[in-house]
């Protein structure tokens, strides 16, 4: 997912999301403020990015733990491609569905100046990391 942006921002020129401001809507929880309008005009907090980038990969490892649960053993000695892929795009609901409407974008970014771009952003970097537990699961890397 994180070499996907990478390529994105780089050769594309296309930004990734603001791992901070995923820290910031983190840390400004733990107040009750669930909705920022946007979070980009919340007041910072100390060590919002390093508290954004944990939750990030925290999540991914959550998901990817919950993935192997559901597929079973088997899929350990034999990694289907398609099983990693849907599941990697169901889990941009997450983000539609939570850190969106958190960070004040709405569901599914409808609140974004181009709510379709935001979506079919989301929708690659999800499908790539479905993609990436393949590629892991190929290389016995997700063997827990």
């Amino acid at each position: 997912m994180d070499v996907v942006a990478l390529v994105q921002r780089r050769v594309l020129g296309i930004p990734s999301l603001d791992y901070a401001l995923v820290g910031r809507w983190l840390g400004h929880l733990a107040g009750g403020t669930i909705v920022h309008r946007p979070i980009s005009g919340s007041a910072p907090i100390r060590a919002e990015a390093a508290l954004g980038w944990t939750f990030h990969y925290l999540t991914g490892v959550v998901f990817a733990l919950v993935f192997l649960v559901l597929v079973g053993s088997d899929w350990q000695q034999r990694p289907a491609f398609v099983s990693a892929l849907v599941f990697g795009v169901v889990t941009v609901l997450a983000p539609f569905l939570v850190l969106q409407p958190g960070l004040g974008a709405g569901i599914a970014a409808r609140r974004t100046p181009r709510p379709n771009i935001a979506r079919l952003r989301s929708l690659t970097a999800h499908a790539s990391f479905g993609i990436g537990l393949w590629v892991a699961g190929l290389g016995g890397m997700l063997a827990f």
